[in-house]
């Protein structure tokens, strides 16, 4: 194969545009990946691979694992490793990336379990939380994650940080909090808002038997006071320490593993 050694390569262009605009990964349907274990972990798990890049010293290396893997319909590049370094986004750059196609959005209307145990996130803005999200969610076992008004799921970070979970999890978007909270009641689904209040319901105490959706909020302001009044219950996570509040991510595995019961304990 010849080696690409350009920026202005279509297809490396493509890649730079999708890695750094969000605009861009909308309007095309497309995102990017970078890394052999999350591309391997993309391929195990039917995601939609369009193009494939590997540096020179990266298809060396891996060369072995690829032939093990149907990659019939995916368009291989194999790029010099300079441009490599100059399109990577990680301080140590294993040399793979991808362009792969986003699925098709799930309706969680469609999908929802009505003895399902959820996560919403409601305006969450850090991708490096909402990765670690999914991540705790698959490790625990949760049946989906719903973003609501939430940072953009495809972006790079976010992608990286699930470590391969995003594309397991059931993951649901929705800008409509009414309809949100209309199919959560419909399905008997028990809605928990996670506040900083004296008042709220100590998490320990809570059994969550049946369906259940936490809703948790944005790192700096939490969940709008309309929102919380809402839902079910207020919950909250009683500190003995010297603050009184965790980091959104820490929070939220908290509140997921008890959530997840007896399964895991």
């Amino acid at each position: 194969m010849t080696v690409i050694t350009s920026k202005d390569n279509p297809s490396v262009k493509l890649y730079m545009k999708l890695s750094s605009s969000k605009k861009e990964r909308r309007n095309s349907g497309l995102y990017v990946l970078e890394g052999f274990r999350l591309i391997e972990d993309a391929v195990n798990e039917k995601a939609l691979l369009k193009q494939l890049f590997f540096t020179e010293d990266a298809y060396e290396k891996y060369s072995d694992e690829l032939s093990q893997v149907d990659l019939k319909e995916v368009k291989i590049l194999i790029i010099s490793n300079e441009l490599g370094i100059k399109i990577s986004c990680t301080e140590k750059p294993q040399g793979v990336f991808a362009i792969c196609e986003m699925p098709p959005a799930r309706s969680l209307e469609k999908e929802i379990i009505k003895s399902g145990k959820y996560v919403v996130l409601h305006g969450l803005q850090d991708p490096g939380n909402l990765g670690m999200i999914i991540r705790t969610a698959d490790a625990v076992g949760m049946d989906g994650v719903i973003l609501s008004e939430s940072c953009e799921l495809y972006s790079p970070k976010v992608i990286r940080s699930t470590m391969g979970s995003a594309f397991r999890m059931k993951i649901f978007e929705t800008r409509d909090t009414d309809e949100l909270f209309s199919c959560l009641e419909a399905n008997g689904i028990k809605s928990y808002a996670a506040v900083i209040d004296k008042d709220a319901v100590d998490l320990r105490t809570i059994t969550f038997d049946g369906g259940c959706a936490v809703f948790i909020g944005n790192e700096g302001n939490g969940l709008p006071p309309e929102v919380a009044s809402r839902c079910t219950v207020k919950a909250t996570i009683r500190m003995s320490g010297h603050i009184n509040s965790l980091n959104a991510a820490m929070a939220t595995g908290i509140f997921m593993w008890e959530m997840s019961g007896s399964s895991i304990h």
